[in-house]
């Protein structure tokens, strides 16, 4: 990460994705899904708590991602960023994934039902005109 007027900035631009996998922290295990991903690190949302604090050493297990190992940068209302440690197999298996699994996500801000509206038509009835039967 970069610094400007002591503001921290990403190195690599992150792409929003929904990967389900779990993160390992000692003997601790939570599930838990990958918002964001880069080269250099990700964005998780934990399905429950994670008993680590900032520069824990964790490791995150996805399907589509394999093993991947990191560092925790920041922890915040059940989300938690990861920077991953610099090695030639963590790039291969994300560039891997944006290779082969990757599918565009957008974010979900709110959720709110769907309503449809009925359309009501009314009907006028139609006079006929009776003719007198000679």
């Amino acid at each position: 990460m970069t610094r400007n007027l002591k503001i921290t900035a990403r190195k690599a631009d992150r792409k929003n994705c929904r990967v389900f996998g779990h993160v390992k922290y000692l003997s601790s295990q939570v599930d838990a899904r990958i918002l964001n991903l880069s080269p250099t690190g990700a964005a998780l949302e934990m399905k429950g708590p994670l008993h680590a604090a900032s520069g824990s050493k964790v490791r995150i297990e996805a399907e589509n991602l394999g093993l991947l190992e990191g560092v925790i940068r920041w922890k915040h209302n059940g989300r938690v960023g990861i920077q991953f440690d610099v090695n030639s197999n963590a790039r291969a298996q994300i560039s891997s994934y944006f290779r082969f699994f990757h599918k565009e996500m957008r974010p979900v801000l709110a959720v709110r039902p769907l309503v449809r509206t009925a359309v009501i038509v009314e009907r006028t009835p139609q006079l006929t005109a009776s003719t007198p039967n000679s």
